[in-house]
């Protein structure tokens, strides 16, 4: 089933996290209402009987990069 990946990356040198924008992970089945390759011919009543409707939880990561965040590495290049 088609799902969100949501990641927020932690930086291990300064402690801050960032939190990456949530991308769409396709389980390429043509049973899953959200995947690409569902048949544009598929319409209710019967898709609602036959295809996945709903997503599945989120994929979270939280990395942990040993590393300044994006924002510490600015400050400490003005």
């Amino acid at each position: 089933m088609c799902c969100l990946r949501q990641v927020r990356n932690v930086y291990t040198q300064c402690g801050h996290g960032v939190t990456l924008p949530d991308e769409m992970i396709n389980c390429e089945n043509s049973n899953c209402r959200w995947s690409p390759f569902h048949p544009l011919t598929c319409k209710p009543p019967s898709c609602l009987r036959t295809c996945r409707q709903n997503k599945t939880f989120p994929q979270q990561y939280n990395p942990h990069i040993n590393a300044l965040c994006p924002a510490c590495v600015a400050r400490q290049q003005q």
